[in-house]
């Protein structure tokens, strides 16, 4: 993609920001400069809300659903089209090895099949009431929908969040993370491309505090989803309050693999090791605590230290195990983890390498094992958003569930396990939105319901409940005597 800062879409025309600024974008494989995306404020925003108003009101109100689906499954499959174009774009731009790029891609496809065929299935319903009375509960649109998102998995969250919400009939402004947004930008091209009307779709590039702050605080906005740190999403939930906007988070976690004395070890140390390399660990369900039961610490530790040395990190194009992190302010703060831990003492275990061909100026980090760790420490504590895993030996199944749930998060969990009653015991006790019996993820999980308890968030985003977020009842109640 070439450094156009023309990359704010609002009513479907392209222009620069209203400042006419602009923000550089590098690749975190080599730290260079690529592109330029426009540096949108609040004027910006106040404009693409009003024309997604206008479009809302007008002609995608009152455009059938089964046509919405059309338009949405069309659009998934132009995506498809240009899938490899949108990887190379996602991978230079995020640091991302090519092959988790078009896995990416491929969720994002899915995102936009799925909501097409949903559209037109998200029915209302009927209550009994009174004799001579008729009750009609109808599932409305919300109106204008503000998303704001995050860096990690761009294209895959432009599929997440605008598939279901304009399936449930609402308009959007898209708010994308600074950092990795150009796959984002292509896709709202080619979402017009299809026929998606003027005003349904708005781009506002820029950065978080100018204009995901305009957003989040717009008076006319009727829906809010973010995604992103807890610290960003307190700030998010004060400036829609004081509009009364709602909103939907995802915030994060600190995500356990519980693994017990029966567990298949072959099964579970790639899929363990899987989960926080896969995307440099910069993940929201990244699995970064593994809570290993005392009887079989020693030799499950032994085996997991040997699959992290295997780990080898590089450029984007060289499709390796794991890229560069985002950036070097990323870089920075997974080094600080590090050296905190060095600093306590902390064990390290093992750790991956870093390519010998990897490009100088990345932002590069090694995967890295630590442990013992106590459940207390920050390692155990802090969403590091990096390539570490830190063990702690727990002795029983109540001891387990406590270390499992000892966090301020709560979004994803895997158990591992050949006994039925434990898996179905354990997994009922921890208090997070996903759990996993012998597996963690599910090949992005589209038709999943997703979300955290606790600090990881509120609501649901995938499946069908991210339509019903997406959507507020309207009760009619008819006398007809």
């Amino acid at each position: 993609m070439s450094a156009n800062p023309a990359t704010i879409c609002i009513n479907g025309q392209w222009q620069n920001a209203k400042n006419k600024q602009t923000i550089d974008v590098f690749a975190p494989s080599n730290g260079k400069k690529i592109s330029a995306i426009a540096r949108g404020d609040a004027p910006d925003v106040d404009f693409a809300v009003k024309a997604a108003r206008a479009a809302f009101e007008g002609v995608w109100s009152k455009t059938p659903a089964v046509e919405r689906g059309r338009l949405l499954s069309k659009l998934s499959a132009k995506i498809a089209e240009h899938a490899n174009e949108l990887a190379e774009l996602e991978a230079k731009d995020t640091g991302k090895a090519m092959k988790l790029a078009r896995n990416d891609i491929a969720a994002t496809v899915r995102y936009f099949e799925f909501y097409g065929g949903a559209a037109d299935k998200l029915h209302g319903d009927t209550i009994p009431f009174l004799d001579g009375y008729q009750v009609i509960v109808n599932r409305v649109p919300r109106g204008v929908v503000g998303h704001i998102i995050p860096w990690n998995y761009p294209a895959q969250m432009f599929g997440r969040t605008i598939a279901a919400c304009l399936a449930a009939g609402n308009t959007t402004v898209f708010k994308p993370a600074e950092d990795a947004c150009l796959s984002v930008i292509r896709m709202t091209e080619l979402a017009h491309g299809v026929g998606i009307p003027p005003g349904v779709i708005n781009l506002v590039t820029g950065l978080g505090h100018e204009a995901g702050a305009a957003l989040a605080s717009h008076p006319d906005l009727d829906y809010l989803s973010f995604t992103g740190s807890p610290e960003v999403g307190t700030q998010i939930q004060k400036m829609a309050a004081e509009h009364h906007t709602p909103c939907v988070l995802e915030l994060g976690g600190k995500s356990p693999q519980i693994v017990f004395e029966d567990a298949d070890f072959d099964k579970a140390i790639p899929v363990i090791v899987s989960a926080i390399i896969q995307n440099t660990g910069q993940t929201c369900s990244a699995g970064s605590r593994v809570l290993v039961q005392k009887s079989i610490y020693d030799r499950f530790v032994a085996q997991l230290a040997d699959k992290v040395r295997s780990v080898r990190v590089g450029a984007h194009d060289a499709d390796l195990d794991c890229g560069p992190l985002i950036s070097g302010a990323q870089c920075e703060r997974v080094k600080g983890f590090l050296a905190r831990a060095q600093a306590d003492k902390i064990p390290v275990l093992a750790e991956g390498a870093i390519d010998e061909n990897a490009q100088p100026g990345g932002y590069y980090v090694k995967p890295m094992l630590l442990g013992p760790v106590d459940p207390a420490h920050e390692l155990a504590q802090l969403e590091v958003f990096g390539p570490v895993l830190v063990v702690i030996p727990f002795d029983d199944e109540a001891h387990a569930v406590q270390v499992a749930n000892g966090t301020a998060f709560g979004l994803i969990a895997g158990v591992w396990t050949e006994n039925g009653g434990r898996q179905l015991r354990v997994a009922k006790q921890i208090r997070v939105g996903q759990v996993y019996i012998n597996g963690y993820g599910a090949g992005g999980g589209i038709e999943l319901p997703f979300g955290g308890f606790k600090r990881s968030g509120y609501g649901r985003a995938k499946g069908f409940e991210a339509l019903h977020e997406y959507t507020v009842t309207q009760t009619i109640v008819v006398n007809h005597g």
